[in-house]
């Protein structure tokens, strides 16, 4: 072999070398975003377990559950851009399959009499009945949604909108399905406990992570930012955006089931603008547009609620009326948000390791003085 074709190979090798480690280095600071608030929430989890201080635990764990359902509103709204009112709907679905397939066929019986033979008979375990209520909720976005996602802008708002009362309505008046408007009990101890919602939230974060940095959901945030364009470069959104939001109904009613076998005892309200004015919120103080923005929007909100809530009490007891003052609150923390700091908490970027060291460049300035 000649020595030009030898340096050739090398120089060949080198090029191939170093292309993987930069694809590599790429992947390790993509991944380092999962990494680090898995284990932000992990250390938070453990240090409240350590605790060991029941009221602070069921904060955790109601908080975890939110994280959950603010992680499925992200992954079709901040990559479409199009606000998905009837998210809440697809968790009141998933909340009521998984905890009529869990209940016992007694408990069933004497609760709802006229509930259907065939549904009184069903009995799962926890776990199996948690990802069926999922996918019955994914199944009913599937079937309805494919006309819905050639709408953008205020047309596909206000149809996600009447979609929500749809739901709704028949979430509060099936009678033979969900007591109707009046509360359906599980019965029995809790299911959904701290580490079955942390380990749960631990593998929502990682997927809605590597959903939004797939081709997928690349393709998606194009239909968002210019659908016209989008289509002329080949990209089907319909198809998309369908995908996208049938895998987000799946995430909502993932965290409905874990809602309603910590809370046991849910009504139709329960999923309805209240909740989903709270998933806004918590996602526009964050940033809608990353899955960071998701996690410390509702740590910081969740963080905000509880506080307020300590303290109605004591104005109230000082003579001052101060029920409501909750909701006021965030929802003036919101508007504030929207006109000062549109991009929410984490302005739209991810938290990684490259942007901690664009931060804070101290330590890299350290090493190279060194």
């Amino acid at each position: 072999m000649s020595s030009s074709k030898i340096t050739a190979s090398k120089q060949g090798g080198k090029m191939h070398s170093a292309v993987a480690t930069h694809k590599c280095l790429d992947f390790s600071h993509k991944s380092s975003t999962v990494i680090l608030l898995v284990a932000i929430l992990v250390m938070i989890g453990l240090f409240i377990w350590w605790l060991n201080i029941p009221f602070i635990e069921d904060i955790f764990t109601s908080g975890t559950i939110t994280l959950i359902m603010v992680l499925g509103f992200q992954l079709y709204m901040g990559n479409s851009g199009i606000l998905n009112w009837s998210y809440v709907g697809y968790i009141g679905i998933g909340a009521f399959s998984s905890a009529i397939l869990s209940m016992t066929p007694a408990i069933k019986a004497m609760q709802i009499p006229t509930m259907y033979p065939f549904l009184i008979n069903l009995h799962l375990p926890f776990a199996l009945a948690l990802v069926v209520g999922a996918l019955v909720a994914m199944i009913v976005a599937a079937l309805i949604a494919w006309p819905l996602m050639r709408l953008s802008d205020a047309s596909g708002a206000i149809t996600q909108f009447a979609l929500l009362i749809v739901i709704n309505v028949m979430l509060s008046q099936w009678a033979q399905v969900t007591n109707g408007p009046r509360t359906f009990t599980l019965g029995g101890t809790r299911q959904t406990t701290l580490w079955v919602a942390l380990g749960v939230a631990v593998l929502v974060i990682t997927a809605v992570f590597y959903f939004k940095e797939s081709s997928l959901g690349l393709k998606l945030r194009a239909s968002r930012d210019d659908r016209h364009a989008a289509r002329s470069s080949g990209i089907n959104f319909v198809a998309v955006r369908y995908f996208g939001y049938v895998a987000s109904a799946f995430i909502g009613g993932l965290a409905g089931g874990l809602y309603s076998h910590y809370i046991l005892s849910i009504t139709a309200s329960s999923f309805y603008m209240s909740q989903l004015f709270l998933l806004l919120s918590m996602l526009v103080v964050g940033g809608s547009m990353s899955v960071s923005g998701a996690f410390f929007g509702t740590v910081f909100l969740t963080l905000v609620r509880q506080g307020l809530r300590q303290v109605e009490p004591i104005l109230t007891r000082s003579g001052l009326e101060a029920s409501g003052s909750t909701e006021i609150v965030v929802a003036i923390l919101m508007i504030i948000f929207l006109i000062w700091r549109p991009d929410g908490i984490t302005g739209q970027g991810e938290l990684s390791l490259a942007s901690i060291k664009r931060k804070f460049p101290m330590g890299s300035k350290m090493k190279s003085n060194i």
